[in-house]
Parts: C-alpha cells; structure tokens; sequence
C-alpha cells in the first residue's frame, strides 16, 4: 500500500504517522508532502528516515493508494481532486469537502457504510463533532434525537501549534498572535469567524456536520464553541431531547457497550471525564450522565476527548482502514 500524507510537518500531520504506527496500518511505500517551506525536513518513521516533499500538481503521478490531508482547507481543495483524478483515496480532515452533497462524512463507529460510496474523496468531521456523534448515535437508535444543545470547551492544540504557541506564550507575559485576546486566565467564546446569524463558522460547522453524519437534516441543534486554557482534548457538555422516554441505567449501559466509548461515571467519588485522562487515547469518554429536569425526555452528559487524536488523525486512519478491509474482502 502507498500510503502519503499532506501537510506531514504540522500537529495533525505527525499525529498521523504516530497512529499509523501504533495501528499497524500497511504501509509499503511513505510519501510525506507538505509546503514549500517545510520541504527537505526529514522525519523518521518506522525506523526510516523520509525527506518531506513539496505538493505539487504532480505529487500524485505515482500510483499512491490512499493519502491522509490535513493542510487547510485551501490546499485540500486544490490538491485532493488532482490526487483522486490518479486513483488515490483521500481522507481530509480539512473542512473543504465536509458539507459537499457527493463526499461521504464519516466517523467510523456511526456511519461506516457511507466511507465506500465515495469518489475518491472521504471527509474527515470537525473534531468536535466527532466525540459527540458517537453517544448521540447510540441515543438516536433506541429513542429518537429531537433536538441538541452543544456547549464546548475547546483546547488550544484545536488551533495548530499557533495555539499552543500562544498559551505557552501566555503564561511567560507575551501577547497573542493567534487569538484575538490572551487566552491565558481565559475562555474565548469565538472559534473561527463570526457569521451573520451570530453564530462563529465553528458552531455551524457542528450543527450542520450532526445533521449530515446522523443523517438527520432537520434535526435542531445549536452550539456555543469556546475556548479554554487547555493544552489538549476537547470537553463537551451535550444535552439531548429525546422522542422517547427512558431509564437513565439503560442510556448508561448502552454507552458502555459501545466500541468507541469509555464511561467514567461516579461523580460521588470524583470520577468523570478530565482532559488528562483522554490526552493520548482514542476512545471518547463519557460522563456526568443525568436526566434534564427541564425538558420532558431529555439527558444531559459529558463527552471529554483528545481532539488530535479521535478528532482528527485517529478518525481518519480509521476511514482508511475502512477502505483497506473493503478492498482486501
């Protein structure tokens, strides 16, 4: 298998690599593109040392199978028509294609069936989106979603390096450069720009990914994204108004017999989802389950999760394994 990646020098790019690595991903032949600037660094790699390329219109001219995006959405738009034009399967993770009618969205533990009616071309979801379909999944299966309420509190690593930069920067006295304010001693609620509905790009984004990934257009959602001083993984608050009633132990136990979730649920003893906890693995964690006593039929709950791993480079190593097994059947 020829295996590339775009942008391979930013946060998301080298978490790439370290998941193809831990997931025993077959890999015969690497080929790591990234801008001008970066090309000519080496990056080691299974014990091999690879020189980062230029992308260029021709990068694509040698057969490679499948290639991992995450360069913006600019440069997916130029370059991962040109790669599927070859024959290569493009996973982005950049928010280019997300909303296009003919490109599948998918998190592999919700909708894995949608990853094979593609054209060369899978979106990877917005990391936030990703650790709350999983649980919302699960709900709408057995009661019916009818309406969702999203509160994030998103870490700096969502934003790149810059980001980090900027918190790191933050707390030696130094003013930001990527956030409109100091994020240190913070929390931001504006990610991405401000549209005219009031909502930011990142809070739509949410809202419409839901909706397509469930495939439940009308459904009503709304979203206040925020960000905190936090290296990494994303929080979530999630209330859900469900269709039908029930019993809270029954959503509990359901969640805890999902492959992508982790329930840590005893609040008496401290014990519920923390950004430590989910920095560095996969699976979404899940907590601070309660009914909503406002609404009729409705639970709230707690999703923490590490928003470079399950929210961007695990997801999309997963929808290639997806295509890896459909081919090798």
């Amino acid at each position: 298998m020829k295996v590339a990646i775009a942008g391979a020098t930013g946060l998301v790019g080298s978490t790439f690599l370290k998941v193809l690595a831990e997931r025993k991903f077959p890999c015969d032949e690497l080929y790591l593109f990234a801008s001008k600037k970066s090309a000519g660094k080496r990056i080691s790699f299974q014990d091999r040392q690879y020189t980062v390329e230029e992308l260029t219109e021709t990068s694509f001219d040698r057969g490679i199978d499948i290639a991992l995006f995450s360069a913006g959405a600019d440069v997916s738009k130029k370059f991962a028509p040109i790669a599927a034009a070859h024959g290569c399967l493009v996973v982005d993770n950049s928010s280019a294609w997300r909303m296009d009618e003919t490109v599948p969205l998918v998190v592999p533990e919700v909708n894995p069936q949608a990853a094979l009616k593609n054209h060369n071309i899978i979106a990877n979801p917005n990391c936030s989106t990703i650790q709350c379909v999983e649980a919302l999944h699960i709900l709408d299966k057995s009661y019916g979603l009818k309406r969702v309420i999203y509160n994030t509190y998103q870490a700096v690593s969502g934003a790149g390096m810059k980001g980090i930069a900027d918190l790191e920067g933050g707390l030696k006295g130094e003013a930001p450069r990527k956030f409109p304010h100091p994020i240190v001693n913070n929390c931001l609620p504006h990610i991405d720009v401000f549209l005219e509905n009031g909502y930011t790009k990142e809070e739509m984004k949410m809202v419409n990914e839901t909706r397509k990934i469930l495939d439940l257009p009308d459904l009503p959602v709304t979203a206040t994204c925020v960000r905190v001083p936090v290296v990494n993984s994303h929080s979530i608050s999630i209330t859900a108004e469900l269709e039908k009633d029930y019993e809270l132990e029954d959503i509990r136990e359901a969640f805890k017999e999902s492959e992508g979730l982790l329930v840590l649920d005893d609040p008496q003893n401290n014990r519920y989802p923390l950004a430590t906890i989910a920095s560095g693995q996969d699976l979404v964690l899940v907590g601070r389950i309660r009914r909503d006593f406002s609404a009729p039929r409705s639970v709230s709950f707690w999703t923490v999760a590490d928003n470079i791993r399950k929210g961007a480079a695990t997801n999309a190593v997963q929808i290639a394994e997806l295509f890896v097994e459909n081919e090798t059947r």
